[in-house]
């Protein structure tokens, strides 16, 4: 069965809201965050609500598809300021107890940036962070992202992911996101993905694949830069991207778009409305959409 959704937004409504949102884009899962990406302001779970979520979801989302995304701002890699890393492992432990609250079971973490250490030290500051918070018997999976490699980010090859899932001790509770933009802008070329899987199979482990973001990129292969595209407008394609999407072995792992919301105008930097809607049903007709800014714009302004 395709499992496909997107980012939706976790406000007062939390996971009521979520799912409302994801129904009307035609998801059967879905991503959020449970606060703001770029800051750990968090309000507590409303179990009342959530409740009602649950009932919405029923025969159309199953919870153990649902996605959290970690804020941005946890970096596990540098412990330099001894204060802010002990901050950051703190509030990875309170995210893995909310999603815990919430019933979610898939946790998705950028691994850090390095900034100004060695990627040796790095990638130890990561496993031991990990080790402390998966301490705790939380039934929660973290899914280490794999990233562009622009900056210091760790996480941009598959020997770095290794070596931090190789050190984290509950073997059980870490996994990896693959997502699109990311490994395209690493240098992984997604019309060769089945190779791709087959060495990350060989080196880590297939089953460790929790999750799949689903971007295009506004990059060329190895540019080493994260932007992402509408699906099947940017460098990758939309046929590598199906292929990615309905591939056998990943049939059982979300499929989650983060692309980007399409502006009132022609300058996309004002962003409005979100593509979710016309890029699922895109997906789900395996049919590239040429006038899919257009099409998304006339259906919002209506």
């Amino acid at each position: 069965m395709l499992l496909i959704g997107s980012h939706v937004s976790f406000g007062k409504d939390q996971l009521k809201g979520c799912v409302e949102q994801s129904l009307s884009y035609g998801a059967n899962t879905f991503m959020f965050y449970t606060g703001a990406p770029q800051n750990t302001i968090r309000s507590a779970v409303n179990t009342d609500i959530n409740g009602e979520a649950l009932k919405l979801m029923d025969g159309k989302i199953s919870i153990e598809n649902v996605v959290c995304h970690a804020p941005y701002i946890i970096n596990l890699a540098n412990n330099k300021d001894v204060s802010k890393y002990e901050f950051a492992i703190d509030f990875l432990k309170k995210e893995i107890k909310r999603c815990h609250e919430l019933g979610v079971k898939r946790l998705v973490l950028h691994p850090g940036s390095s900034v100004g250490i060695n990627i040796d030290d790095a990638l130890k500051n990561i496993t031991y962070a990990l080790n402390i918070a998966l301490e705790d018997d939380e039934d929660v999976i973290v899914a280490l992202e794999t990233m562009a490699g622009k900056g210091s980010e760790v996480g941009s090859n598959m020997q770095e992911l290794k070596t931090i899932i190789d050190g984290v001790e509950k073997t059980e509770l870490i996994g990896v996101c693959l997502d699109t933009c990311h490994l395209n802008d690493s240098g992984v070329d997604i019309s060769r993905f089945d190779e791709y899987l087959d060495e990350f199979d060989r080196v880590i482990g297939i089953d460790k694949i929790q999750v799949v973001h689903i971007n295009d990129s506004k990059n060329p292969i190895g540019s080493r830069k994260d932007r992402h595209e509408l699906i099947g407008i940017g460098t990758i394609g939309f046929d590598n991207l199906i292929d990615v999407i309905y591939n056998e072995r990943l049939e059982h792992v979300p499929k989650i778009l983060e692309t980007p919301y399409i502006g009132n105008s022609d300058d996309d930097k004002e962003r409005i409305y979100p593509p979710y809607k016309f890029e699922i049903a895109s997906i789900k007709a395996k049919k590239f959409d040429g006038n899919l800014r257009a099409n998304i714009r006339d259906f919002y302004r209506q």
